[in-house]
Protein backbone atom coordinates (compact mmCIF):
# COMPACT_ATOMS: atom_id res chain seq x y z
CA UNK A 1 0.00 0.00 0.00
CA UNK A 2 1.69 3.23 -1.05
CA UNK A 3 1.65 6.28 1.19
CA UNK A 4 0.07 9.44 -0.46
CA UNK A 5 1.17 12.66 0.78
CA UNK A 6 0.18 16.19 0.07
CA UNK A 7 3.06 18.17 -1.95
CA UNK A 8 3.17 22.02 -1.27
CA UNK A 9 5.55 21.86 -4.06
CA UNK A 10 3.37 20.89 -7.01
CA UNK A 11 0.28 21.31 -5.02
CA UNK A 12 -0.95 17.67 -5.60
CA UNK A 13 -1.29 14.48 -3.32
CA UNK A 14 1.58 12.33 -4.98
CA UNK A 15 2.43 8.99 -4.15
CA UNK A 16 5.62 8.66 -1.65
CA UNK A 17 8.44 7.31 -3.23
CA UNK A 18 12.05 7.06 -1.50
CA UNK A 19 15.02 8.18 -2.69
CA UNK A 20 16.65 5.33 -0.89
CA UNK A 21 14.10 2.05 -0.53
CA UNK A 22 13.10 1.44 2.48
CA UNK A 23 14.53 4.85 4.10
CA UNK A 24 12.62 7.84 4.95
CA UNK A 25 14.82 10.90 5.29
CA UNK A 26 12.91 13.71 6.45
CA UNK A 27 13.64 17.22 8.18
CA UNK A 28 11.53 19.08 10.45
CA UNK A 29 11.79 23.22 11.31
CA UNK A 30 12.38 22.90 15.37
CA UNK A 31 11.01 25.51 17.39
CA UNK A 32 13.12 29.25 17.81
CA UNK A 33 13.09 28.86 21.29
CA UNK A 34 12.96 32.19 22.61
CA UNK A 35 9.36 31.92 24.54
CA UNK A 36 6.96 29.20 25.83
CA UNK A 37 5.74 27.03 23.00
CA UNK A 38 1.58 27.48 22.35
CA UNK A 39 -0.72 24.89 21.31
CA UNK A 40 -0.58 25.82 18.01
CA UNK A 41 2.98 25.63 17.70
CA UNK A 42 2.68 22.10 18.89
CA UNK A 43 0.24 21.22 16.32
CA UNK A 44 2.97 20.75 13.79
CA UNK A 45 5.17 18.75 15.92
CA UNK A 46 2.46 16.07 16.50
CA UNK A 47 1.21 16.02 12.67
CA UNK A 48 5.11 15.45 12.00
CA UNK A 49 4.80 12.80 14.83
CA UNK A 50 2.00 11.04 13.10
CA UNK A 51 3.74 11.24 9.85
CA UNK A 52 6.75 9.50 11.90
CA UNK A 53 4.50 6.69 12.73
CA UNK A 54 2.75 6.38 9.98
CA UNK A 55 6.20 5.69 8.34
CA UNK A 56 7.09 2.94 10.63
CA UNK A 57 4.20 1.18 10.44
CA UNK A 58 4.17 0.81 6.69
CA UNK A 59 8.00 -0.52 7.22
CA UNK A 60 9.94 2.41 6.25
CA UNK A 61 13.47 3.29 8.38
CA UNK A 62 12.65 7.25 9.60
CA UNK A 63 15.71 8.81 9.60
CA UNK A 64 13.89 12.82 11.33
CA UNK A 65 15.78 15.97 11.55
CA UNK A 66 15.21 19.02 13.43
CA UNK A 67 16.39 21.66 14.33
CA UNK A 68 16.53 24.45 17.38
CA UNK A 69 16.62 27.92 16.84
CA UNK A 70 18.73 29.78 19.14
CA UNK A 71 19.80 32.28 17.28
CA UNK A 72 19.25 34.47 14.21
CA UNK A 73 15.54 34.11 14.21
CA UNK A 74 14.68 37.89 13.46
CA UNK A 75 11.13 39.30 14.53
CA UNK A 76 9.96 39.37 10.85
CA UNK A 77 10.84 36.52 8.99
CA UNK A 78 12.11 38.92 6.58
CA UNK A 79 14.94 40.66 7.16
CA UNK A 80 13.90 43.28 9.71
CA UNK A 81 13.28 43.73 13.29
CA UNK A 82 15.84 42.32 15.85
CA UNK A 83 17.09 38.62 16.77
CA UNK A 84 14.16 37.21 18.78
CA UNK A 85 17.02 35.46 21.50
CA UNK A 86 18.27 39.28 22.23
CA UNK A 87 15.07 40.15 22.81
CA UNK A 88 14.19 37.53 25.41
CA UNK A 89 17.44 37.62 27.23
CA UNK A 90 16.92 41.77 27.81
CA UNK A 91 12.73 40.70 28.79
CA UNK A 92 13.72 38.15 31.23
CA UNK A 93 17.61 39.42 32.20
CA UNK A 94 19.65 36.48 31.10
CA UNK A 95 21.76 35.24 28.90
CA UNK A 96 20.01 34.44 25.38
CA UNK A 97 22.18 30.63 26.22
CA UNK A 98 20.33 30.33 29.17
CA UNK A 99 17.00 31.51 27.52
CA UNK A 100 17.44 29.25 24.92
CA UNK A 101 18.20 26.25 26.98
CA UNK A 102 15.31 27.00 28.88
CA UNK A 103 12.63 27.23 26.62
CA UNK A 104 14.33 24.30 24.65
CA UNK A 105 13.99 22.29 28.23
CA UNK A 106 10.45 23.38 28.46
CA UNK A 107 9.93 22.67 24.32
CA UNK A 108 10.50 18.59 24.56
CA UNK A 109 9.03 18.49 28.13
CA UNK A 110 5.93 19.75 26.39
CA UNK A 111 6.76 17.26 23.50
CA UNK A 112 6.85 14.39 26.19
CA UNK A 113 3.64 15.51 27.46
CA UNK A 114 1.73 14.99 23.97
CA UNK A 115 3.39 11.54 23.49
CA UNK A 116 5.71 13.37 20.72
CA UNK A 117 8.67 10.86 20.17
CA UNK A 118 11.93 12.31 19.80
CA UNK A 119 13.50 13.07 16.19
CA UNK A 120 16.51 10.74 15.66
CA UNK A 121 18.73 13.84 15.53
CA UNK A 122 18.16 17.23 17.09
CA UNK A 123 20.48 20.35 15.83
CA UNK A 124 21.31 23.60 17.54
CA UNK A 125 22.20 26.31 15.14
CA UNK A 126 24.86 27.88 17.46
CA UNK A 127 26.38 24.81 17.41
CA UNK A 128 26.48 24.09 13.20
CA UNK A 129 28.14 28.15 12.53
CA UNK A 130 30.59 26.91 10.66
CA UNK A 131 28.19 24.67 8.51
CA UNK A 132 26.78 27.94 7.69
CA UNK A 133 29.60 29.73 6.87
CA UNK A 134 30.98 26.95 4.45
CA UNK A 135 27.33 27.34 2.54
CA UNK A 136 27.63 30.90 2.47
CA UNK A 137 31.25 30.86 1.11
CA UNK A 138 29.86 28.45 -1.81
CA UNK A 139 27.23 30.74 -2.61
CA UNK A 140 29.34 33.21 -3.06
CA UNK A 141 31.87 31.32 -4.99
CA UNK A 142 29.73 30.19 -6.91
CA UNK A 143 27.73 33.51 -8.25
CA UNK A 144 24.53 33.65 -6.08
CA UNK A 145 24.97 35.73 -3.18
CA UNK A 146 27.25 39.16 -2.12
CA UNK A 147 29.20 40.78 0.25
CA UNK A 148 27.68 44.25 1.22
CA UNK A 149 29.30 46.43 4.49
CA UNK A 150 30.02 43.25 5.87
CA UNK A 151 26.35 41.34 5.45
CA UNK A 152 25.71 38.88 2.96
CA UNK A 153 22.93 38.57 0.66
CA UNK A 154 21.59 35.89 -2.11
CA UNK A 155 20.21 37.43 -5.10
CA UNK A 156 17.01 35.98 -6.04
CA UNK A 157 17.42 37.18 -9.44
CA UNK A 158 20.19 34.64 -9.79
CA UNK A 159 17.27 31.72 -9.40
CA UNK A 160 14.60 32.14 -11.93
CA UNK A 161 12.30 29.51 -10.16
CA UNK A 162 12.55 32.01 -6.76
CA UNK A 163 8.59 32.31 -6.93
CA UNK A 164 7.36 29.37 -7.98
CA UNK A 165 7.43 27.39 -4.67
CA UNK A 166 5.30 30.09 -2.84
CA UNK A 167 3.45 30.91 -5.94
CA UNK A 168 4.55 34.60 -5.18
CA UNK A 169 4.09 37.77 -7.10
CA UNK A 170 7.49 39.27 -6.66
CA UNK A 171 6.45 43.09 -7.73
CA UNK A 172 3.69 42.75 -4.48
CA UNK A 173 6.90 40.96 -3.01
CA UNK A 174 9.15 43.26 -3.06
CA UNK A 175 7.37 45.89 -1.90
CA UNK A 176 5.83 44.08 0.76
CA UNK A 177 5.80 46.13 4.45
CA UNK A 178 6.74 42.71 5.56
CA UNK A 179 10.18 43.93 4.79
CA UNK A 180 12.24 47.39 5.78
CA UNK A 181 14.02 48.79 3.46
CA UNK A 182 17.83 47.78 3.51
CA UNK A 183 20.03 50.10 1.66
CA UNK A 184 23.01 47.31 1.70
CA UNK A 185 20.42 45.22 -0.82
CA UNK A 186 20.34 45.05 -4.28
CA UNK A 187 17.06 44.26 -4.18
CA UNK A 188 14.64 44.38 -1.80
CA UNK A 189 13.62 40.58 -2.61
CA UNK A 190 16.88 39.90 -1.60
CA UNK A 191 17.53 37.84 1.73
CA UNK A 192 20.20 37.85 4.34
CA UNK A 193 22.60 34.99 4.72
CA UNK A 194 25.12 36.31 7.34
CA UNK A 195 24.62 39.37 9.76
CA UNK A 196 27.69 41.67 10.57
CA UNK A 197 27.97 43.45 13.94
CA UNK A 198 27.34 46.53 11.64
CA UNK A 199 23.37 46.26 11.83
CA UNK A 200 22.67 44.72 14.77
CA UNK A 201 25.69 46.33 17.15
CA UNK A 202 23.83 45.06 20.12
CA UNK A 203 23.72 41.76 19.47
CA UNK A 204 25.22 39.03 22.04
CA UNK A 205 25.42 36.11 19.91
CA UNK A 206 27.84 36.45 17.36
CA UNK A 207 30.80 34.69 15.98
CA UNK A 208 34.08 35.58 13.68
CA UNK A 209 33.29 34.86 10.29
CA UNK A 210 35.19 35.77 6.49
CA UNK A 211 32.76 39.58 5.94
CA UNK A 212 33.18 40.44 10.01
CA UNK A 213 32.49 39.21 13.25
CA UNK A 214 28.15 38.59 13.44
CA UNK A 215 25.25 35.82 13.31
CA UNK A 216 23.79 33.62 10.38
CA UNK A 217 20.10 34.32 8.76
CA UNK A 218 17.36 32.07 9.72
CA UNK A 219 17.27 30.72 6.51
CA UNK A 220 20.41 29.41 5.94
CA UNK A 221 20.35 27.86 9.63
CA UNK A 222 17.90 25.35 7.97
CA UNK A 223 19.51 24.55 4.70
CA UNK A 224 23.07 23.92 6.07
CA UNK A 225 22.10 21.49 8.81
CA UNK A 226 19.73 19.41 6.73
CA UNK A 227 22.07 18.91 4.21
CA UNK A 228 24.73 17.79 7.08
CA UNK A 229 22.58 14.97 8.54
CA UNK A 230 20.31 14.07 5.09
CA UNK A 231 22.66 14.83 2.16
CA UNK A 232 22.46 16.96 -0.33
CA UNK A 233 18.87 15.52 -1.80
CA UNK A 234 16.56 13.86 0.87
CA UNK A 235 12.66 12.90 0.94
CA UNK A 236 10.58 15.26 3.07
CA UNK A 237 10.48 18.57 4.40
CA UNK A 238 7.92 19.46 7.28
CA UNK A 239 6.51 23.02 8.56
CA UNK A 240 3.47 24.74 9.29
CA UNK A 241 1.66 26.81 6.64
CA UNK A 242 3.41 30.24 7.79
CA UNK A 243 7.06 28.75 6.48
CA UNK A 244 5.89 28.55 3.03
CA UNK A 245 6.18 32.28 1.86
CA UNK A 246 9.66 33.36 3.19
CA UNK A 247 11.26 30.62 5.53
CA UNK A 248 10.65 27.58 2.82
CA UNK A 249 11.27 29.71 0.12
CA UNK A 250 14.64 30.93 1.24
CA UNK A 251 15.53 27.61 2.23
CA UNK A 252 14.86 26.12 -1.78
CA UNK A 253 16.96 28.93 -3.32
CA UNK A 254 20.21 28.57 -1.61
CA UNK A 255 20.30 24.86 -1.83
CA UNK A 256 19.15 24.07 -4.94
CA UNK A 257 21.56 26.80 -5.68
CA UNK A 258 24.57 25.48 -3.65
CA UNK A 259 24.43 22.26 -4.75
CA UNK A 260 22.76 22.46 -8.79
CA UNK A 261 20.30 20.19 -8.40
CA UNK A 262 16.73 19.58 -6.60
CA UNK A 263 17.23 19.39 -2.67
CA UNK A 264 13.96 18.14 -1.40
CA UNK A 265 11.41 16.30 -3.09
CA UNK A 266 8.08 16.25 -0.84
CA UNK A 267 7.22 19.33 1.20
CA UNK A 268 4.60 18.76 3.47
CA UNK A 269 2.73 21.76 5.90
CA UNK A 270 0.30 21.63 8.89
CA UNK A 271 -2.40 24.02 8.96
CA UNK A 272 -2.81 26.76 11.95
CA UNK A 273 -4.66 26.73 14.86
CA UNK A 274 -7.44 29.20 15.64
CA UNK A 275 -9.13 30.50 18.42
CA UNK A 276 -11.97 32.87 18.35
CA UNK A 277 -9.48 35.45 17.66
CA UNK A 278 -8.40 34.10 14.70
CA UNK A 279 -5.31 32.57 14.02
CA UNK A 280 -2.91 31.31 17.59
CA UNK A 281 0.22 33.97 17.81
CA UNK A 282 3.22 34.72 20.47
CA UNK A 283 2.34 38.22 19.18
CA UNK A 284 -0.50 38.40 20.82
CA UNK A 285 0.96 38.43 23.84
CA UNK A 286 -1.17 36.23 26.37
CA UNK A 287 -1.64 32.35 24.69
CA UNK A 288 -2.19 28.84 25.96
CA UNK A 289 0.68 26.16 26.46
CA UNK A 290 0.10 22.36 27.44
CA UNK A 291 1.17 23.62 31.03
CA UNK A 292 -2.14 25.59 30.55
CA UNK A 293 -4.31 23.17 29.83
CA UNK A 294 -2.86 20.80 32.52
CA UNK A 295 -3.72 23.40 34.82
CA UNK A 296 -7.27 23.71 33.88
CA UNK A 297 -7.46 20.01 34.31
CA UNK A 298 -7.06 18.60 30.64
CA UNK A 299 -4.74 15.63 30.16
CA UNK A 300 -2.59 16.58 27.59
CA UNK A 301 -3.59 13.55 24.93
CA UNK A 302 -6.83 15.00 25.56
CA UNK A 303 -5.12 17.97 22.91
CA UNK A 304 -3.74 15.49 21.11
CA UNK A 305 -7.10 13.21 20.64
CA UNK A 306 -8.52 16.62 19.96
CA UNK A 307 -6.01 17.32 16.66
CA UNK A 308 -6.88 14.35 15.93
CA UNK A 309 -10.16 15.30 14.89
CA UNK A 310 -9.24 17.27 11.76
CA UNK A 311 -6.80 16.67 8.80
CA UNK A 312 -3.55 18.32 9.59
CA UNK A 313 -4.38 20.46 6.08
CA UNK A 314 -7.09 21.86 7.52
CA UNK A 315 -7.46 24.35 10.18
CA UNK A 316 -9.16 23.66 13.56
CA UNK A 317 -10.32 26.07 16.11
CA UNK A 318 -9.82 25.82 19.63
CA UNK A 319 -12.30 26.22 22.23
CA UNK A 320 -12.38 24.63 25.58
CA UNK A 321 -16.01 23.19 24.49
CA UNK A 322 -14.02 21.42 21.75
CA UNK A 323 -11.36 19.82 24.07
CA UNK A 324 -13.91 19.10 26.09
CA UNK A 325 -15.82 16.91 23.83
CA UNK A 326 -12.43 15.58 23.03
CA UNK A 327 -11.62 14.77 26.23
CA UNK A 328 -14.96 12.69 26.67
CA UNK A 329 -14.42 10.85 23.76
CA UNK A 330 -10.94 10.14 25.28
CA UNK A 331 -11.94 8.77 28.40
CA UNK A 332 -15.18 6.83 26.85
CA UNK A 333 -12.68 4.79 24.95
CA UNK A 334 -9.74 4.39 27.46
CA UNK A 335 -12.98 3.00 29.77
CA UNK A 336 -13.82 0.18 26.58
CA UNK A 337 -9.92 -0.79 26.48
CA UNK A 338 -9.86 -1.23 30.24
CA UNK A 339 -13.11 -3.50 30.03
CA UNK A 340 -11.69 -5.35 26.72
CA UNK A 341 -8.71 -5.87 28.81
CA UNK A 342 -10.37 -7.59 31.58
CA UNK A 343 -12.28 -9.60 29.29
CA UNK A 344 -9.76 -11.25 26.80
CA UNK A 345 -6.63 -11.03 25.51
CA UNK A 346 -4.88 -9.87 21.92
CA UNK A 347 -5.54 -11.95 18.62
CA UNK A 348 -3.04 -13.16 16.40
CA UNK A 349 -5.21 -14.45 13.38
CA UNK A 350 -8.46 -11.28 12.92
CA UNK A 351 -11.54 -12.52 11.20
CA UNK A 352 -12.89 -11.09 7.91
CA UNK A 353 -14.50 -8.45 9.29
CA UNK A 354 -12.11 -7.43 11.41
CA UNK A 355 -9.32 -7.73 9.16
CA UNK A 356 -11.27 -5.40 6.30
CA UNK A 357 -12.05 -2.76 9.34
CA UNK A 358 -7.37 -2.66 9.50
CA UNK A 359 -7.71 -2.42 5.78
CA UNK A 360 -9.48 0.68 5.86
CA UNK A 361 -7.98 1.96 8.84
CA UNK A 362 -4.76 1.61 6.81
CA UNK A 363 -5.99 2.97 3.66
CA UNK A 364 -7.24 6.00 5.67
CA UNK A 365 -3.78 6.89 7.19
CA UNK A 366 -2.10 5.93 3.37
CA UNK A 367 -4.53 8.88 2.09
CA UNK A 368 -2.29 11.88 3.11
CA UNK A 369 -2.84 11.21 7.09
CA UNK A 370 -6.57 11.21 7.04
CA UNK A 371 -7.20 10.95 10.98
CA UNK A 372 -10.82 12.20 10.83
CA UNK A 373 -11.43 9.33 8.82
CA UNK A 374 -9.24 6.72 10.72
CA UNK A 375 -10.84 7.68 14.09
CA UNK A 376 -13.99 7.34 12.72
CA UNK A 377 -13.32 3.40 11.77
CA UNK A 378 -12.00 3.49 15.19
CA UNK A 379 -15.05 4.04 16.84
CA UNK A 380 -16.66 1.81 14.26
CA UNK A 381 -14.23 -1.24 15.62
CA UNK A 382 -15.36 -0.24 19.26
CA UNK A 383 -19.19 -0.58 18.72
CA UNK A 384 -18.90 -2.96 16.20
CA UNK A 385 -21.36 -6.16 17.20
CA UNK A 386 -19.80 -8.74 15.21
CA UNK A 387 -16.02 -8.45 16.74
CA UNK A 388 -15.26 -10.12 20.29
CA UNK A 389 -13.36 -7.64 22.88
CA UNK A 390 -10.81 -9.50 22.35
CA UNK A 391 -10.55 -8.48 18.26
CA UNK A 392 -11.23 -4.80 19.40
CA UNK A 393 -8.61 -4.76 21.69
CA UNK A 394 -5.84 -5.62 19.11
CA UNK A 395 -7.20 -3.67 16.34
CA UNK A 396 -7.20 -0.54 18.66
CA UNK A 397 -3.67 -0.98 19.90
CA UNK A 398 -2.42 -1.15 16.29
CA UNK A 399 -4.30 1.51 15.49
CA UNK A 400 -2.85 3.45 18.15
CA UNK A 401 0.87 2.98 17.18
CA UNK A 402 -0.09 5.66 15.38
CA UNK A 403 -2.86 7.68 17.43
CA UNK A 404 -0.36 7.75 20.08
CA UNK A 405 -3.20 7.85 22.64
CA UNK A 406 -1.31 5.54 24.97
CA UNK A 407 -4.02 3.19 24.70
CA UNK A 408 -2.18 0.25 26.07
CA UNK A 409 -0.51 1.49 28.92
CA UNK A 410 -3.62 3.30 30.59
CA UNK A 411 -4.61 1.96 33.99
CA UNK A 412 -7.44 2.65 35.64
CA UNK A 413 -7.23 5.00 38.99
CA UNK A 414 -8.81 4.14 42.24
CA UNK A 415 -10.27 7.48 43.69
CA UNK A 416 -8.61 8.58 46.86
CA UNK A 417 -10.68 9.09 50.13
CA UNK A 418 -10.86 13.15 49.33
CA UNK A 419 -12.55 12.40 46.12
CA UNK A 420 -14.93 9.46 47.26
CA UNK A 421 -16.23 11.61 49.43
CA UNK A 422 -17.09 14.55 47.69
CA UNK A 423 -18.70 12.32 45.44
CA UNK A 424 -20.61 11.09 48.14
CA UNK A 425 -21.50 14.62 49.31
CA UNK A 426 -22.17 15.31 45.73
CA UNK A 427 -24.97 12.53 45.68
CA UNK A 428 -25.98 13.44 48.79
CA UNK A 429 -26.98 17.12 47.58
CA UNK A 430 -28.76 16.18 44.47
CA UNK A 431 -31.29 13.61 46.82
CA UNK A 432 -31.87 16.99 48.57
CA UNK A 433 -32.20 18.92 45.25
CA UNK A 434 -29.65 21.75 46.50
CA UNK A 435 -27.99 22.02 42.58
CA UNK A 436 -26.28 25.03 44.21
CA UNK A 437 -23.79 22.67 46.28
CA UNK A 438 -24.01 19.73 43.53
CA UNK A 439 -22.86 22.08 40.71
CA UNK A 440 -20.43 23.12 43.49
CA UNK A 441 -19.10 19.98 44.53
CA UNK A 442 -19.12 18.86 40.81
CA UNK A 443 -16.44 22.14 39.79
CA UNK A 444 -14.42 20.78 43.19
CA UNK A 445 -14.23 17.01 41.98
CA UNK A 446 -12.76 18.13 38.03
CA UNK A 447 -10.20 20.51 39.94
CA UNK A 448 -8.87 16.86 41.38
CA UNK A 449 -9.54 15.31 37.89
CA UNK A 450 -12.64 13.74 38.08
CA UNK A 451 -15.90 14.36 35.73
CA UNK A 452 -19.13 13.41 36.50
CA UNK A 453 -21.76 13.72 34.13
CA UNK A 454 -25.40 12.88 34.96
CA UNK A 455 -28.71 10.90 33.50
CA UNK A 456 -31.34 9.67 34.09
CA UNK A 457 -29.77 6.11 34.87
CA UNK A 458 -27.84 7.80 37.67
CA UNK A 459 -24.12 10.01 37.95
CA UNK A 460 -21.30 8.33 36.15
CA UNK A 461 -17.59 9.56 36.77
CA UNK A 462 -14.20 9.49 34.87
CA UNK A 463 -10.56 10.83 35.01
CA UNK A 464 -10.00 13.32 32.79
CA UNK A 465 -6.27 14.23 34.18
Amino acid sequence: MNIKLFNTATREKEDFAPITPGIVRMYCCGPTVYNHQHIGNMRTYVFEDILHRAFEKYGYQVVHVMNITDVGHLQSDADSGDDKMMLAAKREQKSPWDIARMYEEEFFRFCDMLNIRRPNITCRATEHIDDMIKMVSALIDKGFAYVSQGNVYFDVSKFDRYADFARLKMDAHQQSDRVDHDERKRNQADFALWFSQSKFPDQIMKWDSPWGVGFPGWHIECSAMASKYLGEHFDIHCGGIDHIPVHHTNEIAQAECCFGHKWVNVWCHSAFLNDETGKMSKSKGEFLTIDTLAREGYDPLDYRYFLLTAHYRGEIKFSYENLGAARTALAGLRERVLEWRSKGQLMAQLSATGEALRQRFLEAVADDLHMPRALTILWEVAKHDALSDSEKLTLVYEFDEIFGLNLSTHERRELSPEQRQLLDQRAQARADKNWAESDRLRDELLKLGVQVKDSREGTEWMWVV
